[in-house]
């Protein structure tokens, strides 16, 4: 009996369906690969909503918020197209962290708000104004939290500094009171939760019921401190950070948030307990080790605070 046999073993080639499958599917993975990177990162779109929670009578308030522009020196379309925000002429701006992307993004982000520092506004940090993004295999923000790096390396105070000296509210573990055409809107925030520099008990206690809106302002959306901005009575909470998802799937959505918020809140307008608003903004940028956007367009939101119908409030 033959073992082995001395022959060439022949090969059956594959299939030419197989061949037409493999080769369609290549060809659609590198075009969305193409398309996420090289044309919807860079498709910014304003949202706009409308929030019910004025006083009967009062006129509407134009919130613009702003989150996450992860700014590089070389962005200069992205810089263009946040300055010409202020076309639409809000009363309030609020930016809701990760404005710097590098060491040398100070001046790229403050060109960027360019004409918007004219107007009244508030801002807190995120993770990414204190340390800088690092490369990672993309697989670690599917299966657990960014791990954050825990040395100091972005130049937040240089850019706190530019803020505070235009007028705009430091809001990280501060209230402020700001107003605008006459209307007095409260103010309260927080540092980055991300990286542990919340301090809520620094801003406990009632909103300020003298002014027409309270507004909180985080840039991770943790439940923990969403429920207590509720407790404390404020109108809206505005964060960032979860890039919406940044990569969204037909029929599912975000497939991950990057915080405690569930995914059906990772972008938009939502109700968070039955007298607080949340909006979670998709943001306008992205890591440069991760410069991919898929079915979420880097988005300004443009919030019109509405009064309450009669029997809401």
């Amino acid at each position: 009996m033959t073992l082995f046999g001395t022959g060439r073993v022949r090969r059956r080639a594959a299939p030419p369906r197989l061949l037409r499958v493999s080769g369609a599917l290549l060809a659609a993975g590198f075009g969305t690969l193409t398309y996420a990177s090289l044309v919807e990162r860079q498709w910014f779109a304003l949202r706009r909503a409308s929030v019910p929670v004025l006083p009967p009578g009062a006129r509407p308030v134009r919130v613009l918020h702003l989150s996450d522009l992860h700014m590089l020196p070389r962005q200069r379309r992205k810089a263009r197209w946040v300055s010409a925000l202020a076309d639409l002429h809000p009363d309030l701006v609020i930016m809701t962290g990760d404005a710097l992307s590098s060491m040398d993004a100070v001046p790229a982000a403050v060109a960027a708000f360019g004409r918007l520092l004219d107007v009244p506004g508030g801002f807190v940090f995120g993770n990414n104004d204190f340390y800088a993004p690092e490369p990672r295999s993309p697989h670690r923000y599917f299966t657990r939290r960014t791990h954050v790096r825990r040395e100091v390396d972005l130049p937040w105070e240089d850019l706190r500094a530019a803020l505070v000296e235009r007028g705009w509210a430091d809001l990280n573990n501060r209230r402020a009171t700001v107003t605008t055409r006459g209307l007095r809107i409260a103010l309260a925030g927080l540092n980055d939760p991300h990286t542990r520099r919340d301090r809520y008990d620094a801003i406990a206690g009632p909103a300020d019921p003298a002014s027409v809106v309270r507004l909180g302002v985080v840039h991770s959306p943790e439940p923990r401190l969403l429920d207590r901005f509720a407790a404390d009575g404020y109108d809206v909470v505005l964060a960032g950070h979860t890039h919406g998802g940044q990569v969204r799937l037909p029929l599912v959505g975000a497939v991950v948030t990057n915080c405690g918020v569930d995914r059906s809140r990772a972008r938009g307008l939502s109700r968070w307990g039955s007298t607080m608003w949340l909006n979670v903004s998709a943001g306008l940028g992205t890591s440069p080790y991760a410069p991919v956007r898929l079915l979420c367009r880097p988005e300004a939101t443009l919030l019109t605070l509405l009064p309450v119908p009669a029997a809401g409030r």
